[in-house]
């Protein structure tokens, strides 16, 4: 990925939700101008989320998903429908698509009470207008409104009827909010911040992973210095500066060399710890982290992580952050690996939740994580966190975050 391709955790996500046969796959052809979903007439053709990131104007980067229907039978079908709800968590816009000829199904008024619960913008749109005469169309739209209170839009994929004016209203829902900060609100203009970028086994050949190269963009978009070296390399080039580093940022696995490393009035934080104040788990996290202080044998810790790849000997996640909790804890806890999409419903079999900062996951989707685990009252923490908790650094780690460090008091 080069610096200036805009990862799909930072696209729009628009999900497209409805009965099967309701012109789901049509209407996203016909929104994207391209021939991207297969359309047939037979019932079911979508069986799992289709994920399609591409450039939306008036919107510009989005993540389109088609589901499949909602209206599907069978124990594939009940699997199928619970993928398509559970799309629903990483949305940040709904379509709800409904047969302009059936009207309003059953399935449709149980998935428009699923969406509401999201508290997430949403439109309905009754599809195959060219086929409805004004009555039908008055009768669909004065249902909807007696019945849930909306509006809709009538659109045709045949004709392109309102597809124009659906994608400039899907373009105004989309708030128009300060873009976040990874790093950048913490620095001015030509300050310097040292990257420590550990090149082992574990790193993909010839290039950065997602998060240094956020970072990485970050840190040049407002202006200031990045200095990347590995730790091996990190004493020697700290001697060469003549400026003292604003800040400096790790991988969260180097923590304790590279905090032995940097003076301590440099402040000092974590790639994973920067993603989750973004991605708005940070406070959480820092809540949670002392759930590993009772941590017993043979309790079970869910380490999950939002990417999947090839698994190293030294990996992280699998490897590295269970030695080193085993070490902490002086226990034998029981260690539940999860990643990508994979995220349990059911939490109860767990005494803590340790997730890495997810960049590969959009914020809603972290968020959504999050309450599931609040809800169920298990402590969720992240890598970062965890690591800095264990090597005594913590309060170290969260100087450059004035309001999460006051937690620590």
């Amino acid at each position: 990925m080069s610096l200036n391709a805009t990862p799909s955790s930072e696209r729009t996500h628009i999900g497209i939700f409805g009965r099967r046969n309701a012109g789901k796959s049509s209407l996203i052809n016909a929104l994207t101008s391209q021939n991207i979903a297969i359309v047939s007439e037979y019932k079911g053709t979508t069986t799992d989320p289709v994920y399609k990131a591409m450039e939306l104007l008036p919107l510009g980067p989005v993540v389109i998903i088609d589901t499949p229907g909602t209206d599907d039978d069978g124990t594939l079908g009940n699997l199928r429908i619970e993928k398509a709800y559970h799309v629903l968590n990483k949305t940040d816009i709904s379509i709800l698509v409904i047969d302009g000829l059936i009207g309003i199904a059953p399935e449709d008024t149980a998935l428009l009470k699923h969406i509401r619960s999201k508290n997430a913008p949403f439109v309905v749109v009754f599809n195959k207008s060219e086929l409805l005469d004004a009555a039908k169309r008055t009768d669909l739209a004065d249902k909807l409104k007696k019945d849930h209170d909306l509006s809709c839009f009538f659109v045709s994929t045949v004709t392109g009827e309102n597809i124009i004016f659906l994608k400039e209203s899907l373009a105004r829902l989309v708030q128009s909010e300060q873009p976040k900060e990874l790093v950048g609100d913490l620095l001015k203009p030509s300050d310097i911040v040292i990257l420590v970028i550990p090149i082992d086994s574990a790193a993909p050949k010839g290039r950065l992973i997602l998060p240094q190269q956020q970072v990485l963009r970050n840190i040049l978009d407002n202006g200031a210095v990045a200095i990347a070296v590995q730790e091996s390399e990190l004493a020697a080039a700290m001697k060469k500066l003549s400026q003292k580093p604003r800040l400096a940022i790790t991988d969260s696995q180097a923590f304790a060399k590279v905090a032995a490393t940097v003076p301590p009035d440099i402040p000092l934080t974590s790639f994973s710890i920067l993603f989750a104040r973004y991605k708005g788990t940070l406070t959480d996290s820092v809540r949670s982290v002392k759930a590993l202080e009772t941590i017993q044998d043979k309790e079970k810790i869910l380490i999950s992580e939002g990417c999947t790849h090839h698994r190293q000997c030294d990996d992280i996640g699998t490897v590295k952050l269970p030695a080193w909790i085993r070490n902490y804890t002086k226990k034998a806890p029981d260690f539940v690996f999860t990643s990508g999409g994979e995220f349990p419903h059911d939490l109860s079999p767990y005494k803590m939740i340790i997730h890495c900062g997810g960049c590969m996951l959009n914020e809603r989707e972290m968020l959504y994580r999050n309450r599931c685990a609040a809800d169920q009252c298990i402590p969720i923490t992240n890598y970062g966190i965890a690591i800095a908790y264990m090597n005594g650094i913590l309060k170290r780690t969260l100087v450059p975050f004035e309001d999460i460090a006051a937690l620590l008091k």
